[in-house]
């Protein structure tokens, strides 16, 4: 990270970040999705208390699509964007990155079922294998807290064509600190009640404060949208969604972007 480039508050908090979870980016979330692969949707909608899916269907319709477009999902865990971008528009050109091969797995083959092909890629999305300008949309929900943004969003920049769009969705850190406190609250008893309700091993186990001390030291909605202004991102918007504990991200390359 060019730490010229961004305010002190992104420089800061991107080495608190990275030197408080390197480890667990690094090694133990492997292990974590390679368990929670075969329930992680249905996890995530009762951790959620079965809202995930209504948000996840606000999300998409704020995505704009044309037909024969090139789209990348980053971080596809089990294909869900992917397969509602291709209901939505069949024609598009599909394109999903993760790191994951336990969940693209579940994901290929949630996608073959429905008839959808997918171009599945296994890889480590702080550098994407895919060439500069190149998709007209990108993608990315549910795992901007557990990266090194700044590179990731660096990279998005990168593969997107002049004029393309990145919409993000994630669960941000809530704005207001009384609506945070009572977040952190639940979510103690959410993660411990799902990861008992569906059998996680110690993998998952063991990094049940991780994924709160992670939104604690990840951004709101308008931290967030500066971030992306920063990146060089222009006509971002964003909206904070439950009290700003899911956020929504629509930005746009400028035709001039280098």
């Amino acid at each position: 990270m060019n730490t010229d480039r961004y305010a002190t508050e992104f420089v800061i908090q991107e080495n608190l970040r990275e030197n408080q979870f390197n480890r667990i980016w690094s090694h133990d979330l492997k292990d974590v999705f390679a368990d929670v692969a075969q329930y992680y949707d249905r996890a995530n909608n009762v951790a959620a208390l079965w809202t995930i899916n209504g948000l996840r269907k606000k999300f998409i319709d704020c995505i704009e699509l044309q037909s024969g477009q090139k789209a990348l999902d980053v971080c596809a865990g089990t294909n869900v964007i992917g397969i509602d971008l291709l209901s939505k528009q069949p024609d598009l050109e599909m394109y999903a990155v993760d790191r994951s091969s336990a969940m693209q797995r579940v994901g290929g083959e949630r996608a073959r079922k429905l008839g959808f092909n997918i171009n599945s890629t296994i890889h480590d999305v702080h550098e994407l294998p895919f060439p500069d300008n190149h998709f007209d949309v990108v993608t990315l929900q549910y795992a901007s807290r557990h990266l090194r943004v700044v590179e990731v969003f660096e990279e998005i920049k990168r593969v997107l064509k002049p004029g393309g769009h990145f919409y993000h969705c994630d669960m941000l850190r809530p704005a207001n600190k009384l609506i945070e406190q009572a977040y952190y609250l639940y979510l103690r008893a959410s993660v411990g009640f799902t990861a008992w309700l569906f059998g996680s091993n110690n993998a998952s186990l063991s990094c049940k404060t991780y994924f709160i001390d992670a939104l604690k030291a990840f951004y709101s909605v308008e931290e967030l949208s500066k971030l992306l202004r920063e990146i060089g991102f222009e006509d971002v918007h964003g909206t904070g969604m439950l009290g700003g504990t899911v956020g929504f991200h629509k930005a746009m390359l400028p035709l001039d972007k280098n």
